[in-house]
């Protein structure tokens, strides 16, 4: 019995360890983060466009 509980010991304290607590992004933040990256590569190539006029 002794050394059941032991392994429950170990094996729960393993499974906290390995748990993940790190936000998971909800589908409009991925979205709104998606939008925010085209908007930022079209001003990029827009100053790029700008800089082979000039």
């Amino acid at each position: 019995m002794k050394k059941f509980s032991y392994l429950f010991i170990a094996l729960f304290s393993l499974s906290l360890m390995t748990t993940s607590c790190r936000e998971q992004k909800s589908t409009g933040d991925k979205i709104e983060d998606a939008v925010d990256d085209t908007g930022d590569a079209i001003e990029d190539a827009a100053d790029d466009v700008e800089d082979a006029v000039d």
